[in-house]
């Protein structure tokens, strides 16, 4: 996909962040467009379908956690790629916008140069959309690596983008033990800093919509997915 078909949503109370960031990506070609509250930025994401959206925490009328859960709860906006920016950077705010179905996390300040690094490091992971099918059949679980979408006996389950690539992860090698490095490593990213807990938030997220039985902690070691016979 060329830069300038690329449309990204900035979403920030503060005017001079949204002129800033919005200056340095648009000398980069991209398409932006802007929100300064959480109710303008879900209704900006309906209307421009973004590729990606970088989303302020803190913010009047609505913030950025309530904000990305009800844009995820959106059918037309499940390819879209949502990063937290925000200058909060602690662990409890993370494991916040990771449960919310964010993909990742930006802490500012942040130098223009390695912003657009980052951005350009989110995008890499849109769908190629010439790419050919890609869906596995677990026995009870389908699992559809282009649309990011489980279909566990007959029932349809969408899930958000850091949740489907770790359960894709975990199921790429059933009773294989994936250590939390590793999971870290191939989910989130090396250029990628999060708290200790986010793993932990996704597997829980994993087994209320998938099922607690599918998923074995390995204690002091990491986690395992686990196949049942039908």
């Amino acid at each position: 996909m060329e830069t300038n078909q690329i449309k990204i949503l900035l979403v920030d109370d503060e005017p001079d962040i949204l002129e800033i960031v919005g200056y340095n990506l648009k000398k980069e070609g991209y398409d932006i467009y802007t929100a300064s509250n959480g109710i303008e930025a879900v209704d900006q994401a309906k209307k421009v379908q973004p590729h990606l959206i970088l989303l302020d925490v803190m913010m009047p009328e609505m913030d950025g956690v309530e904000a990305c859960e009800k844009i995820r709860e959106i059918s037309d906006l499940k390819d879209v790629i949502i990063s937290f920016f925000t200058a909060r950077g602690e662990d409890y705010s993370q494991v916040a916008g990771f449960d919310a179905g964010a993909d990742d996390y930006i802490t500012k300040p942040i130098k223009p140069k390695l912003l657009t690094s980052k951005v350009k490091s989110l995008l890499r992971r849109l769908k190629d959309d010439g790419a050919k099918t890609n869906s596995t059949d677990l026995g009870g679980i389908i699992i559809d690596r282009d649309e990011y979408l489980i279909v566990k006996d007959g029932e349809k389950i969408v899930l958000p983008r850091k949740e489907f690539e770790l359960f894709s992860l975990l199921t790429s090698k059933p009773g294989k033990v994936f250590n939390r490095e590793s999971i870290m490593k191939k989910v989130w990213g090396s250029d990628v800093v999060v708290g200790d807990r986010t793993i932990d938030v996704h597997i829980r997220k994993l087994r209320e919509k998938i099922g607690d039985n599918y998923f074995k902690t390995v204690k002091g070691v990491g986690y395992k997915f686990i196949l049942h016979e039908n």
